[in-house]
């Protein structure tokens, strides 16, 4: 096999990119991938994911030092806050972490090579190269891996200093006296949750009537109750209509969404955190004949194959939750099916995590969607402020929520909202997939004392035997 000849090239080195080619050289196959950045690692691991959990980490230590502990008998004097070690860390985590992914490509024999990739005749990528020259792989198998981008509004023009995206957000010199964030999701949502918490005031806009769309209403509904004691600012039913920005701040210009007088918002910064959209310019999808549904995502059957056979797509450029994790599982599952191997993703186990404080965590189906389709189905929770280690961490904000069928029990929807959701929810994530019931959880020991001991408690509450409410 020539240098240029390769089984398999996937193009794009994020989550799912990056876990496609090291599957894929694991499985034997001569793997080369293809990257326009200058790290590897897509936007979760540069200015995503990574980024925003050193952060929310950082300031959330802050905020604890501040507020929290002089309950515990830990008080401090001097508090101050140094924004630039706080940068430097995030920078060193990230760093850290894309060389990571070089060492992982040496280690697996992966070819990766810096340029632009795009779909030539014949299975062939062309590679445009950081010098302005073009490299040709001949590919068996190649693997859109791309990701997504931010989108924002047709009135607003991002600029990353006033008025910034997620990336912009994670680079701030200074804590902003106002931040106004466009759009109450997780990025938005956990953007307000650091600079709040290192001293912004926060308001949030949000087209919807509500909070955290996708995420259980029971769970936004007491979510937002608890921000708003955090000082967040909300105005729900709200459209963005206009943005002026200036070199003292922005002025937005705001609508009710079913009609009345507009009004106007003084902020520093404006973050918009509207949602992504699939990232597929430059590829050459059209010329190769590449089908793209009406939002814009690749289509591709079952085994992530698109319409033209040798060309497989994974992650946020195909429809489904634009979620790391999810990436990552289509990125085994698309090398194995290259490799001849069965495989499969179960889209009803996917958790989606908020990492505020406190954390939300979700998977399976809401209570929304379970009535609109008509499920009969039972219902248990537990609150966090009847668990003791939850008190012991002064941690009570929250619950567990678990939904089953109601006639075999089978789970099929857990909710959390608490300290640490976002670990907590892989025992509900792995009894969806093993098609537990809640009889099962509540029959499982749990270590006493943990916060895990809601989630049984919620499954006994499931049959209304829950011991500790």
């Amino acid at each position: 096999m020539s240098d240029n000849k390769f089984d398999v090239v996937v193009i794009g080195s994020g989550p799912g990119g990056y876990v496609a080619a090291i599957r894929a050289a694991q499985l034997g196959l001569k793997t080369a991938c293809v990257e326009k950045d200058p790290a590897f690692g897509g936007t979760c691991l540069n200015v995503g994911c990574i980024p925003s959990k050193a952060l929310l980490q950082a300031s959330g230590e802050y905020a604890h030092a501040g507020k929290t502990l002089a309950r515990h008998g830990v008080v401090f004097e001097g508090l101050s806050l140094d924004l630039d070690a706080m940068m430097n860390h995030k920078e060193k985590v990230v760093t850290d972490l894309t060389k990571g992914i070089a060492h992982l490509f040496k280690n697996s024999g992966i070819i990766s090579f810096a340029g632009t990739g795009a779909l030539g005749a014949n299975g062939e990528v062309i590679v445009s190269n950081l010098d302005g020259s073009e490299t040709k792989l001949e590919a068996g198998a190649t693997i859109i891996a791309t990701g997504s981008t931010a989108t924002s509004l047709p009135s607003i023009e991002i600029d990353e200093k006033r008025i910034v995206s997620s990336t912009g957000a994670l680079a701030l010199e200074a804590v902003p006296s106002h931040l106004a964030v466009i759009g109450a999701g997780y990025i938005g949502l956990e953007m307000a949750s650091v600079w709040g918490r290192l001293g912004a005031k926060i308001t949030v806009i949000e087209f919807l009537d509500r909070i955290v769309p996708g995420m259980d209403g029971e769970l936004a509904a007491q979510f937002q109750k608890i921000l708003r004691r955090q000082k967040m600012k909300f105005k729900l039913s709200t459209k963005v209509v206009a943005a002026e920005a200036s070199d003292a701040g922005v002025t937005l210009t705001m609508e009710p969404v079913n009609g009345g007088a507009q009004e106007t918002l003084d902020a520093d910064v404006v973050l918009v955190a509207v949602g992504r959209r699939p990232y597929t310019e430059g590829l050459g999808l059209e010329q190769a004949g590449v089908a793209l549904d009406k939002a814009g995502c690749i289509e591709v059957g079952e085994n992530y194959e698109t319409n033209v056979a040798g060309i497989y797509a994974i992650g946020d450029v195909i429809k489904g939750p634009m979620l790391a994790h999810k990436a990552e599982d289509e990125g085994v599952a698309v090398a194995e099916t290259i490799a001849g191997q069965k495989s499969h993703v179960n889209y009803a186990a996917i958790p989606g995590v908020v990492y505020t404080h406190p954390e939300l965590a979700s998977v399976g189906q809401t209570q929304e969607q379970l009535e609109e389709s008509g499920v009969d189905y039972n219902s248990g929770s537990f609150p966090f402020i009847a668990n003791g280690r939850a008190r012991a961490m002064s941690a009570t904000d929250g619950f567990v929520k678990i939904l089953t069928d109601a006639a075999s029990d089978r789970i099929l929807g857990v909710h959390i909202m608490g300290a640490d959701a976002g670990t907590l929810i892989a025992e509900a994530v792995l009894a969806i997939e093993l098609g537990a019931s809640a009889e099962d959880l509540a029959r499982t020991c749990h270590a006493h004392p943990t916060l895990s001991e809601a989630i049984k408690e919620a499954a006994l509450d499931v049959a209304e035997r829950a011991i500790h409410v």
